[in-house]
């Protein structure tokens, strides 16, 4: 099985993840390229200059460009932080970890990741179920946050300076403590019941108060992970009104009655099936909407059979163009150790990143950034593939394609990117584009098809000439 080892990557990048940053007078296309074929990974491949050019002939392949039409401000894109990841870096040598921070992290060296989510209380990827208070403290006078202060903490902390010191953290919880639900129980669904609303509402305030007396700030959190979802790991259903109702009524004035008002709050943080609907009734009621930063949803609405269901998130933003889109989590499921170099989990994470920030998203975050060679730890065998796995077992750290394809984003798209307007004339090219804060575009165009493809990319009536392999991802930087 061909594996790409810590060795292999860490040549990576130090050489070919480094952007030349030569000016080169005119327009020039700089162009990095991951591919299955061509065992490129984020390569820089050339340069191309712009030419004045005329009308494109209908049987040219082309991406059309017009940076004057934009759309969205990038808030991020990065990955979650999860005891899971936290306990498997903490079984890294030092140098791994590393190397492990800088390939992620490093905006230079690396893919540049800007944005990360994290648990409340313990999820599927924890080595056991816990909370921060102790069963029937409901005044939280036992509020501590000490389970966290052993690796997931110090993870973060690594993982915020190893991104300069800054690093947009938000938080989700998947259950109340058991005792404040209806099935005494934080697995299999249950809800919460009506006389611990205060609580659990306070309950987000000391999270918040406990991680920033960490030096850990927090941007934002989730009202609940997939409140629709009864699972055999922590969950805890809520309907869309009691959603609304409890931020209206608690968590959302709590924040505020505690100086939090600047925290940002998401709601739904489930699948794209009915984010229509739940967008629909939880913006309805203004008192509620008030509190509202926007709506986060995952990507496994196909779990039942169909197809990603990408037009909902347009839908979302055509409705509500004055709230936001997040997506707060993807992964790849029923791990298997002689999978790991399947390149279709990349190209799902390049489509779906490419759809989901044509919708409107303002950020995007992968589910666990680093797991090991089980796809866990993971305490209900829910084991699951990530981007990066270091083997425990053989000392090896492992980076697969998905690691890349969200490269050719996280590593060019920066925190205050405008996406602009972007097409593709034929169907198997898929692109989209943005501008950064310091002027220069950013195209990305992914041919999932079994043979390359030439195509022109144009940019005002001039056009640069490029070839994509086979089953490849390229970024064009535009200066």
């Amino acid at each position: 099985m061909k594996k790409y080892s810590y060795f292999l990557t860490a040549a990576l990048l130090c050489g070919s993840l480094s952007i030349n940053a030569q000016i080169t007078s005119g327009k020039i296309a700089k162009q990095y390229t991951t591919s299955e074929t061509e065992n490129q990974r984020l390569t820089y491949v050339g340069d191309l200059k712009f030419e004045a050019s005329k009308q494109p002939a209908e049987a040219e392949i082309s991406i059309f460009v017009n940076q004057h039409k934009k759309f969205q401000t990038i808030l991020g894109i990065g990955g979650a932080l999860t005891d899971a990841s936290a306990e498997t870096f903490a079984k890294m040598p030092v140098e791994k970890q590393k190397a492990f921070l800088k390939a992620y992290y490093s905006p230079i060296d690396g893919i540049g990741y800007t944005l990360a989510r994290t648990n409340i209380n313990s999820c599927d990827f924890s080595s056991d179920s816990y909370t921060y208070v102790k069963d029937g403290d409901a005044a939280l006078k036992t509020f501590n946050v000490s389970h966290d202060l052993k690796y997931k903490i110090p993870f973060i902390k690594q993982a915020i300076a190893a991104a300069g010191g800054k690093l947009t953290l938000y938080a989700s919880p998947w259950s109340p403590p058991a005792w404040m639900k209806d099935n005494n129980d934080m697995l299999h669904g249950g809800k919460l019941l009506p006389k611990y609303n205060q609580s659990w509402a306070n309950y987000f305030v000391r999270f918040i108060q406990e991680y920033e007396k960490n030096k850990i700030p927090v941007w934002g959190i989730s009202v609940q992970n997939e409140p629709m979802a009864k699972q055999t790991w922590e969950s805890c259903i809520f309907t869309a009104i009691e959603e609304k109702d409890f931020v209206k009524n608690f968590l959302g004035p709590t924040l505020h009655k505690s100086g939090m008002e600047a925290k940002k709050l998401i709601v739904w943080d489930h699948n794209r099936d009915v984010m229509v609907q739940r967008a629909n009734d939880t913006y309805a009621d203004k008192e509620a909407a008030k509190y509202i930063w926007g709506v986060g949803f995952h990507w496994y609405e196909d779990w039942s059979g169909g197809k990603q269901q990408f037009e909902n998130v347009q839908r979302v933003n055509e409705a509500f163009p004055d709230k936001h889109l997040i997506f707060t989590e993807g992964c790849i499921g029923n791990f298997d150790l002689a999978k790991i170099n399947d390149w279709n989990m990349g190209e799902h994470y390049g489509e779906s990143m490419i759809n989901d920030f044509n919708n409107g998203i303002v950020g995007w975050t992968d589910w666990n950034i680093l797991l090991d060679e089980q796809g866990g730890p993971n305490h209900v065998q829910n084991f699951c593939f990530a981007p990066v796995h270091y083997n425990t077992k053989t000392d090896e750290l492992i980076f697969n394609s998905e690691f890349y394809y969200i490269g050719h984003f996280s590593k060019f798209i920066k925190p205050g990117a405008r996406r602009i307007s972007a097409s593709s004339s034929k169907s198997y090219l898929i692109t989209t584009a943005f501008q950064n804060p310091d002027g220069k575009i950013v195209v990305v165009v992914m041919n999932k098809t079994d043979k390359g493809e030439t195509f022109l990319v144009w940019l005002n009536g001039q056009s640069i000439k490029s070839t994509l392999p086979q089953r490849s991802i390229s970024t064009f930087i535009i200066d």
